[in-house]
């Protein structure tokens, strides 16, 4: 028996990104989403009932601001004390786990999903729109954020990357590869400059 789609993504395998399983849990993160966006920013046990349906998990003092925008909602899990700020976006096609008391600023990005580079490998070979699946190959790599990090700003972090405990994501920074632990990184693409 093949696997599902979904098995696919998580083993970083080429997946059908459009595979009704995929669907239903993005329309489901869609809906969470938009009451998530529209509720008052006070009313705190609606806001955590609905991360808790939403995400794969949601430690303790997590404060998510919004909009906040993800693709399957269930592959992000959240450790304690967490500040996520206005207008981030998490492409969560596979996990994104980020430890306890970490800073996100507005505007940071974190993408698990990519497209080979080539196009003989990212489009699919004699694709005719009556097929059901999408022109093009998905895989997906997780993202794993250490505890007691601080992402600035506009961060775009790719996907299979993985940022250290104790380090600090300059803003503005893209980060392409893993960063290690207890430094000050910066720059496009981003590099350790210092020790802290």
């Amino acid at each position: 028996m093949s696997k599902d789609e979904l098995q696919k993504c998580h083993d970083g395998e080429n997946f059908i990104s459009n595979a009704p399983e995929i669907i239903s849990m993005i329309k489901n993160a869609r809906r969470l989403t938009r009451m998530y966006n529209s509720s008052e920013y006070d009313a705190v046990d609606v806001r955590q009932s609905i991360l808790k349906s939403l995400l794969g998990a949601v430690g303790k003092n997590v404060l998510i601001d919004t909009p906040f925008h993800c693709d399957y909602g269930k592959n992000i899990f959240l450790g304690d004390n967490i500040i996520i700020n206005i207008n981030c976006t998490f492409i969560d096609c596979n996990k994104i786990v980020i430890g306890d008391n970490t800073l996100i600023a507005s505007n940071v990005q974190l993408y698990t999903a990519a497209h080979p580079v080539k196009a003989g490998e990212r489009l699919v070979e004699g694709w005719h729109p009556s097929m059901p699946r999408p022109f093009f190959h998905t895989y997906a790599r997780p993202i794993s954020i250490g505890e007691n990090v601080w992402i600035g700003g506009g961060v775009i972090v790719l996907p299979g990357v993985t940022i250290g405990r104790d380090s600090v994501i300059g803003a503005g920074s893209v980060v392409t590869q893993d960063i290690p632990p207890g430094c000050l990184a910066i720059g496009n693409p981003c590099r350790a400059v210092k020790d802290l």
